[in-house]
């Protein structure tokens, strides 16, 4: 059969994922629910629906070298850190972090915070939550494992001593 250089093939591929649909995982302190995964976006996309307890640590300060992430908050206040700066970020906020910005989030409150995170492109970005979920649910957390697991999926931890999602 000849290629045909001028029409488009058109094909259904979308994913129509409804609340509470998706591989979930609760970690000590977060809970995540893979919604757009690197495997139905051919790695092009992440997209994650993240839960946080009261007085939760998503993560300390940190940056990525090859993707950008997105910040949507839904649900409570998060308190973003971007580089030294503090942000309160209530529902129906959007944070934009390009690569190479130092950024963390938390929830300060007695509320749950929950939010959207969306990794582009996502770099196989399951696995890290995969690799995550397995670190922090050891005891002690292991912090040479966990700077590996961070480095792996393109996270680089601004201080490697305090780098752990845990309140002192």
């Amino acid at each position: 059969m000849k290629p045909d250089y001028f029409n488009d093939k058109l094909e259904n591929k979308a994913s129509i994922i409804q609340p509470n649909e998706g591989e979930k995982f609760g970690l000590s302190t977060i809970s995540i629910t893979f919604k757009v995964t690197s495997e139905m976006s051919n790695d092009q996309l992440g997209i994650y629906e993240i839960t946080l307890p009261p007085m939760a640590i998503g993560a300390k300060l940190h940056y990525h070298r090859f993707m950008d992430e997105t910040f949507i908050v839904n649900e409570g206040e998060l308190t973003m850190q971007v580089d030294k700066e503090e942000y309160k970020a209530k529902p129906g906020t959007v944070a934009y972090v390009p690569r190479f910005t130092p950024h963390g989030f938390k929830n300060d409150t007695n509320k749950t915070v929950k939010l959207t995170l969306i990794f582009n492109p996502s770099q196989k970005r399951e696995g890290f939550f995969k690799g995550l979920y397995e670190t922090l649910n050891e005891v002690p957390i292991d912090p040479k494992k966990y700077l590996k697991l961070y480095n792996k999926y393109d996270s680089f931890p601004i201080d490697t001593s305090n780098m752990i999602p845990t309140r002192e």
